[in-house]
């Protein structure tokens, strides 16, 4: 049975994470739970965009957390703690990929949807969402890890070049390569579906 998808949290302080990364990183257990759920429903969400609904999402967060921890002592504050988290959340989604053949996402039920989708949006459009998320997990499966992570991070979640290559730690030119790679893959994917009927 799978935890419950958690909530996603609003932006972090930047100011407020720095202290507790300075006391988790002196052995403070608490400041280090303060850490992980204050990200937690962020790294679940991310995590999700890129490997889609896998069983082992549940392991995978508790992996990604478990490198934050240990990774901390080295942590120099020179980015955001958050792009610190999110390199570590990629890491792990690109190597779960490259470990594991395609097909293996389950159907995405609704709540895990909701976690994926963005707020304010009609009741017609988030069913459109729906849909649309479902058969892009679908057509995902095909792409390598690479390409899948920038794909997402670029056209799902309408990073700029400069700030997903910052998270892949890739250059600009490599990550703009490698989205536009998966697009053409995506759309090969998309011509060699059934055509409805009308």
């Amino acid at each position: 049975m799978t935890a419950p998808v958690p909530r996603l949290v609003r932006a972090s302080d930047a100011a407020e994470d720095a202290r507790l990364v300075a006391a988790a990183a002196s052995g403070d257990r608490q400041a280090f739970a303060d850490l992980y759920r204050r990200h937690l429903g962020a790294v679940y969400a991310r995590l999700t965009r890129v490997v889609g609904p896998v069983a082992e999402r549940d392991d995978l967060v508790q992996h990604i957390f478990l490198d934050v921890y240990r990774a901390l002592p080295r942590f120099r504050g020179d980015a955001a703690f958050t792009t610190f988290l999110h390199r570590i959340v990629l890491n792990v989604a690109c190597e779960h990929l490259e470990r594991h053949r395609r097909g293996r996402s389950e159907p995405l039920d609704d709540r895990q949807l909701e976690t994926l989708m963005t707020a304010g949006a009609s009741p017609e459009q988030q069913a459109r969402h729906r849909q649309d998320l479902r058969r892009l997990f679908d057509r995902l499966d095909g792409l390598s890890a690479k390409r899948r992570a920038a794909f997402v991070l670029v056209a799902v979640e309408g990073m700029s070049l400069d700030e997903a290559a910052a998270l892949l730690g890739a250059n600009v030119p490599a990550v703009k390569q490698r989205v536009l790679e998966a697009r053409r893959e995506l759309a090969k994917a998309l011509d060699r579906e059934p055509k409805e009927s009308t």
